[in-house]
């Protein structure tokens, strides 16, 4: 997709990370940081998901290195080297993420996701999320006003879709891969700006 059409569409699209400061403009609805998911993270792959649970828990950025230790850890993921990849690569995001949204904590959410979990394209009820898929398919969205022409993110790939609290009429809706009966997995991470005097709505 090449520039003069990125200016045209709600969606701006790069291969390089500062893409993700395109959200912040108003007529910007999704910004797409299109990346190979680093090597390091590709023993994801083999993690035993039924030995570990979902995490979804709120996280001042102050002490985020340790709130996602603590949380990996309860879920069971495996304690070795490897799993300070996954943390390294949770928190970076979550603080380019907060830095962006300019909130002091945020919600994170890192899930296996065996079924089609948002079966509709909609738009969240927040001001933002940051959604990658670090295993699996990954999420799908569309054009409010193209709604029969489907883009599908590749794993690895960092998406932050603007909620309805910034946008009531969202022109981009996203919603996760059917995969019901397929047999595939995904390990989805998503990330919300969150205020602990006021919870933040999840749809």
């Amino acid at each position: 997709m090449n520039a003069d059409l990125l200016e045209q569409t709600a969606a701006a699209i790069g291969n390089d990370e500062a893409i993700l400061d395109r959200i912040m403009i108003p007529g910007t609805h999704l910004a797409l940081w299109r990346r190979t998911r680093p090597a390091r993270l590709g023993w994801v792959d083999e993690i035993a998901w039924n030995a570990i649970n979902d995490l979804d828990f709120p996280a001042p950025i102050a002490a985020l290195e340790t709130e996602i230790a603590e949380g990996l850890t309860e879920a069971g993921y495996p304690q070795d080297d490897e799993v300070g990849t996954l943390r390294e690569e949770i928190s970076a995001l979550a603080r380019r993420f907060a830095a962006l949204m300019g909130c002091d904590w945020i919600r994170l959410r890192l899930e296996v996701v065996e079924t089609d979990a948002c079966r509709k394209f909609h738009a969240d009820v927040v001001t933002a999320r940051l959604l990658t898929t670090l295993s699996g398919p990954a999420t799908q969205w569309v054009e409010a006003a193209v709604p029969d022409r489907i883009h599908q993110l590749a794993t690895g790939d960092v998406a932050i879709f603007k909620g309805r609290l910034l946008a009531e009429e969202p022109a981009i809706l996203h919603r996760s891969p059917p995969i019901a009966g397929t047999g595939d997995k995904r390990l989805l991470l998503a990330i919300d700006p969150y205020d602990p005097a006021r919870e933040v709505t999840h749809v």
